[in-house]
């Protein structure tokens, strides 16, 4: 199997109606986040299906599809990196976690991000060196400084919540909004775990939080409580 003919077969499956819809959901329109990004028109689950049936296709071609112009076969791509990389010996780990540094200018989107960061470089770092993280937030392209949070929800899972309040540190002036929500997630899933380090971490913080986060970060406080944080009363 080559890239060529999974292409082929993904574009089989392409549905119009869906990918109308799907431009616009992933603000495909001139100086939108996702502008020009192109859609066949197939769902998630339909993608998964296919990652299943088809995961012995090879790095090097996995890798083709996930430069394609087409946002599912991306999509599909990083799926099954995510597929091969739960699966893999630490030697194939490593070169999938390689491979996904080197081409993160494909991986331009949230649910790109989002299905992918913390099952593959955030898995890979969870014993190891984390400073690649600190760099990627750092970086002009709002899809790194998004991998580097998100790769973070791995640490979160297995209450390491370290790296997480030092990058949302690092991120709270960030101008992007993508950036706010996903920094404002991560808190709210440390409050899932520990109420009491979130909490921590906001009195410190919420006065200069850009209000998508601050909201994003307080969604499951008591409603009295969130008045007061979104007031600037606590």
């Amino acid at each position: 199997m080559t890239s060529k003919q999974l292409s082929k077969i993904l574009r089989d499956l392409a549905d119009p109606v869906i990918a109308e819809h799907s431009q616009r959901f992933f603000k495909t329109g001139k100086g939108e986040y996702g502008e020009g990004d192109q859609f066949l028109g197939i769902r998630v689950p339909v993608l998964r299906k296919q990652t299943k049936k088809y995961q012995t296709l090879a790095l090097k071609e996995t890798q083709r599809l996930l430069t394609s112009a087409f946002h599912e076969e991306r999509l599909f791509a990083l799926l099954l990196l995510v597929r091969k990389f739960a699966k893999g010996n630490e030697k194939e780990k490593t070169a999938i976690y390689k491979l996904y540094l080197n081409n993160t200018r494909y991986i331009n989107n949230w649910d790109l991000v989002d299905s992918s960061a913390y099952h593959i470089v955030g898995t890979y770092l969870e014993d190891r060196d984390k400073k690649i993280l600190y760099k990627l937030a750092q970086s002009d392209s709002l899809w790194e400084r998004r991998i580097a949070i998100m790769s973070t929800f791995q640490f979160i899972r297995k209450h390491q919540f370290g790296d997480t309040l030092r990058l949302s540190g690092q991120l709270i002036d960030d101008k992007e909004d993508l950036i706010h929500k996903a920094v404002g997630w991560m808190l709210r899933e440390i409050g899932k775990r520990d109420l009491a380090i979130e909490k921590a971490f906001m009195k410190i913080h919420y006065k200069k939080m850009p209000r998508t986060m601050l909201r994003y970060a307080i969604e499951k406080f008591p409603e009295q409580e969130r008045k007061e944080y979104l007031e600037g009363v606590v």
